[in-house]
C-alpha cells in the first residue's frame, strides 16, 4: 500500500473507524518499539474528546511516544536517505510525501486551533493544553510520512495500520486513547477546508470546524450568507468575513445591487472599484471570454485585482503577473 493516491484517500476518510484492526495496529506498534502492549485502549469520538481523556487520564502512565512513533521514523529516514543517497532521498519524497504534506500539515493545525478555542478559556490553560495535543500521533493524518514509508519500512506498520483504520491517538504506557475518523470533510479544489452550508469537518460528537475557502469562520455566520444584502456586507466591521461575503455574494452581483459606475473601460474590459469603510477598495475586472461557449454565448468573469490598479488593462495583466506595458495578448481568453 506505497501509493501516494491511496494515502491520500486515507488522510481525508471519512466514517467509522475500523476499532479491531486499529487495536491490532497499537499492540504492533508497541511490540515494535519494545514495549509491553498497552493494558486498556479507549476510545474517543474526536480530538476534543481525546484530549479530554488524555488529560484525565488515571493510571496510563508516562507518554511513550517518542518510543512508539518518533525514534521508528527517525531510524527509518536515516535508513532510506543513506540507502537512497542525499539526491535519491529528495526525489523519492518529492513524489511521496510531499504531494500530501501541506494539506494535512494545514488540517492537523487546524484542529489543534479548534479543539484549544473549544477548551482553553485563559491563556495558562492554552499552555497546559499544548503538550497534550503535541503528544498524539496523528493517524490518519499522518499519511504524507507514511506515503514516503510504507511499502518500505516494516518497523512503521504498527503506525500505518492504526493510520488506516483509525485517526489520532495518545500512546501512554499502560493505556492508550484513540480517536475516531470524522464524519464529514469538504474542501476545496486547492485542499482547504471550505463549506457554506454547514461544518467542513465534523466529528461524531459535533466537534466541528467550519470555513469557508480555508479561513475560519464562526458557524452562525454561515446561516446569513443565504440571505446576505449590500448593506449587510458594507456593515460587516470585520474586513476578513466582509471579504467572504463578497465572495459568496459575487463581485458581479454587488457590483449590480450596489449601483455602481465603472471607472475605466479598453480593449481588454471594464474595471469596476467599490469603496468599503475601514478597508481597502474592492477593484475587479470585468472581461468577456473571447472563446465562446459550445451554446455560442460568451462567458463574463469579474477578476480581483489589487486597488492600486487604474486601468482596465493594468488588472488584466496583473492576473499574468506582467506590467500592463509587457501585456499585448496574441488573442484574448
Amino acid at each position: 500500500m506505497n501509493d501516494v493516491n491511496t494515502w491520500r484517500g486515507v488522510a481525508a476518510a471519512t466514517g467509522a473507524a475500523d476499532r479491531a484492526a486499529a487495536e491490532r495496529g497499537v499492540r504492533l506498534a508497541y511490540r515494535t518499539a519494545g514495549l509491553a502492549e498497552p493494558e486498556r485502549i479507549i476510545w474517543a469520538d474526536s480530538p476534543l474528546a481525546g484530549v479530554t481523556a488524555a488529560r484525565s487520564l488515571d493510571g496510563g502512565g508516562r507518554s511513550v511516544r517518542d518510543a512508539v512513533r518518533t525514534r521508528p521514523w527517525a531510524a527509518e529516514r536515516r535508513r532510506m536517505h543513506d540507502a537512497l543517497g542525499p539526491a535519491g532521498w529528495a526525489a523519492h519524497w518529492n513524489t511521496t510525501g510531499a504531494r500530501l504534506w501541506d494539506t494535512t500539515r494545514a488540517l492537523a493545525e487546524r484542529i489543534r486551533g479548534g479543539v484549544l478555542d473549544s477548551l482553553a478559556g485563559k491563556p495558562e490553560e492554552a499552555a497546559e493544553l499544548r503538550p497534550v495535543l503535541l503528544d498524539a500521533v496523528l493517524g490518519q493524518h499522518d499519511a504524507a510520512w507514511l506515503a514516503a514509508f510504507d511499502g518500505r519500512s516494516e518497523p512503521l506498520e504498527g503506525l500505518a495500520a492504526v493510520a488506516r483504520h483509525a485517526g489520532w491517538w495518545w500512546p501512554y504506557e499502560n493505556a492508550v486513547v484513540i480517536c475516531e475518523r470524522p464524519t464529514a470533510l469538504h474542501r476545496d479544489e486547492a485542499g482547504r477546508l471550505d463549506r457554506s452550508d454547514g461544518p467542513a469537518l465534523a466529528y461524531p460528537d459535533g466537534f466541528a470546524l467550519y470555513a469557508w475557502r480555508g479561513m475560519p469562520v464562526p458557524a452562525e455566520f454561515l446561516d446569513e450568507l443565504a440571505s446576505l444584502t449590500p448593506e449587510r456586507i458594507r456593515g460587516e466591521s470585520n474586513a476578513e468575513l466582509r471579504r467572504v461575503m463578497l465572495e459568496h455574494y459575487g463581485y458581479d452581483r454587488f457590483l449590480a445591487d450596489s449601483g455602481a459606475k465603472p471607472v475605466h473601460r479598453d480593449e481588454t474590459g471594464i474595471l469596476w472599484r467599490i469603496a468599503l469603510a475601514d478597508d481597502e477598495d474592492v477593484v475587479t475586472v470585468e472581461v468577456v471570454n473571447s472563446t465562446p461557449e459550445p451554446d455560442g454565448t460568451s462567458r463574463t468573469y469579474w477578476l480581483r485585482v489589487p486597488p492600486t490598479t487604474r486601468t482596465a488593462k493594468e488588472g488584466v495583466a496583473w492576473t499574468f503577473g506582467l506590467s500592463s506595458d509587457a501585456y499585448e495578448p496574441v488573442r484574448q481568453t
